[in-house]
């Protein structure tokens, strides 16, 4: 006997996921903790080649006109770098960089830096929120920001909150998308797996980031089935990877019974399979009724 307690893990059940990228890993990590995935991709990843805010955002850098770089996503840092490389000698970039004062919101984007040779001035700790930045810049800034000028590599989807606290602080702000994301070309599995979570299929949905939230809100309000699925999520057990995915969630209305003690998927797959029988059976318990006076 392994004396682990009888309700650790999925035991069997389907768990759904709407992982692109890490598709075969998430389908691997759910095994493992005893479920049988059902993973659908969600989004595909468009790198903006020719993005003139990008290119514009290097003329800047390059010109010395960029006094805070805040780097938010490996991928979308690395997207700018072969943006702006596509005008000016990587070299030349390195050392605009080394003489702007760099903003790091997590490990991806600190490992591109560290393989150009270039340590950040600012690292935004967990969980690496828009707010966390911000306290960051403020222990960096006390005075405020005012007349800074700062460049924000975006991920994905806009945050028009933490650009307007910036902003606040009297920076003078310039957004700079270098991906998008869109839709899978084939939908067929995604609008399946949507299916069968208001089916009552599926009791359980992992959600790795906001984007895959947005996306299936645009598929569900297209097909006219966004209450019917948000009436389903109140009957399952929905897992967030992190603030940023949450905060989409809550936004939509949808529910967030649990985020994992760290934001990494294989974390959440684990504390999931660790709690959901619990969770499941307290959002499926009958409603208590008042007990009548002996």
């Amino acid at each position: 006997m392994s004396g682990e307690p009888p309700n650790v893990g999925f035991q069997g059940l389907r768990v759904g996921a709407l992982e692109s990228r890490m598709a075969t890993e998430m389908e691997r990590l759910i095994v493992r903790h005893g479920g049988v995935p059902v993973v659908a991709p969600s989004m595909r990843e468009l790198p903006l080649s020719n993005n003139p805010q990008a290119l514009e955002c290097g003329d800047s850098l390059l010109a010395g006109h960029v006094d805070i770089l805040i780097l938010l996503t490996g991928v979308g840092f690395r997207t700018l770098l072969d943006v702006v490389q596509t005008r000016y000698a990587l070299e030349a970039i390195t050392g605009a960089l080394r003489n702007t004062v760099l903003v790091v919101r997590g490990p991806k984007p600190t490992l591109v830096l560290k393989q150009l040779g270039i340590q950040p001035n600012i690292l935004v700790p967990e969980p690496n929120t828009w707010k966390d930045t911000l306290v960051a810049l403020d222990a960096s800034y006390p005075d405020g920001l005012q007349g800074l000028r700062i460049a924000v590599q975006e991920y994905g989807v806009s945050n028009p909150e933490f650009l307007e606290g910036l902003r606040e602080r009297g920076a003078t702000v310039r957004p700079v998308p270098v991906y998008r994301w869109t839709l899978p070309e084939d939908l067929a599995p995604l609008k399946h797996l949507l299916q069968e979570v208001m089916d009552g299929v599926i009791p359980v949905l992992l959600i790795t980031n906001a984007i895959q939230v947005e996306h299936l809100v645009k598929v569900l309000e297209r097909d006219e089935k966004i209450n019917l699925f948000r009436k389903a999520l109140h009957r399952m057990m929905v897992a967030s990877i992190g603030h940023l995915a949450s905060e989409r969630l809550r936004h939509y209305g949808f529910p967030v019974d649990l985020e994992p003690s760290h934001p990494k998927m294989g974390i959440l797959v684990k504390e999931a399979s660790q709690a959901v029988h619990t969770i499941l059976a307290t959002k499926n318990a009958p409603p208590m009724r008042d007990t009548p006076a002996p």
